[in-house]
């Protein structure tokens, strides 16, 4: 079984920031991801709110956080973690493909997209329902298609979309959208982006693969079908932490309690970046939670 200083349990922004300062307090680190290294900054085309850099792709940051966390000697293994259990002094990380064992453990889980939940939901994914714009837009070029959701990820998605098909209908459930005012702002400008405000999507259909998405008016009631393509949710975000339900308390929403000193209620386990309880989830914030828990894990060790 491998032993390590400190397993960090995710590969986004968070998790690879506290392999880099892992390394740099002179403690071995070992990064678990289940998918691939980056997390959901990948997706995105241009990062503009990272201070320092104007302009640069996820995919590009990513790799960038990587290679400078292997080149310190930090190690990934790409393995799902199923549990942690605390045996003999060490934290035993339980993976689909082994075991591995540390004197401190930093979970940086990140969060997944929310589902819409309904019925039909299953049966069009891959079919015209998506979850991320960046990685399917392009099969929909020329097309007429949707976004679902009001925040930063919706409204980036559909400035994305705009520059590919043909018209893209903005469907959110209030009346006004939850996005940074200058993401709105670039919304406006865009001729081909329709809003469709007050609204939720309550049935989906098509024959094989989806040709339209019915929206109900909250006020009216009214229905109607919007003749769309493609649906592109992005409703908000859950966390990634079942796992480890009974080792460390959990709020109400599945976030793990862990407050700006990253400390869970389990001494040696610490939490990073959007897994964790807080109010402002950006790269910024991800990337201080990391430095913070990976310091705070290596007091910890002494």
């Amino acid at each position: 079984m491998t032993e390590k200083d400190i397993i960090i349990v995710g590969a986004g922004t968070a998790g690879l920031s506290a392999a880099i300062y892992a390394q740099r307090a002179g403690k071995s680190a070992l990064v678990l991801e289940q998918e691939a290294y980056g997390g959901q900054i990948i997706n995105t085309l241009d990062v503009e709110n990272y201070p320092g850099i104007a302009h640069i792709s996820g995919f590009d940051f990513a790799t960038g956080l990587y290679e400078q966390a292997t080149k310190l000697g930090a190690e990934v293994e790409f393995a799902k973690v199923t549990g942690v259990e605390e045996k003999d002094g060490l934290k035993i990380v339980h993976t689909e493909g082994g075991d591995y064992a540390a004197k401190a453990l930093i979970l940086a889980t990140g969060v997944r997209r929310r589902k819409l939940g309904l019925a039909k939901e299953e049966t069009f994914a891959g079919k015209g329902v998506s979850y991320c714009a960046t990685c399917d837009g392009a099969f929909f070029r020329g097309k007429d298609v949707a976004v679902n959701g009001g925040g930063n990820t919706a409204l980036e998605d559909a400035q994305y979309l705009s520059r590919i098909a043909n018209k893209v209908y903005l469907i959110h459930r209030r009346d006004a959208f939850r996005a940074d005012p200058a993401e709105v702002e670039k919304i406006r400008g865009m001729e081909n982006v329709v809003p469709v405000m007050n609204a939720t999507v309550t049935d989906l259909t098509g024959d094989g693969k989806l040709s339209g998405v019915e929206v109900t008016d909250k006020i009216t009631g009214e229905k109607k079908v919007l003749p769309v393509s493609a649906l592109f949710v992005a409703i908000g975000q859950a966390p990634e932490n079942e796992a480890f339900a009974d080792l460390v308390e959990l709020d109400e929403a599945g976030y793990i309690k862990a407050g700006e000193d990253c400390k869970t209620s389990h001494p040696g386990i610490f939490a990073a970046g959007d897994c964790r309880t807080k109010k402002v989830r950006q790269l910024t914030t991800a990337a201080a939670d990391g430095a913070v828990a990976a310091l705070a894990a290596a007091a910890y060790l002494g």
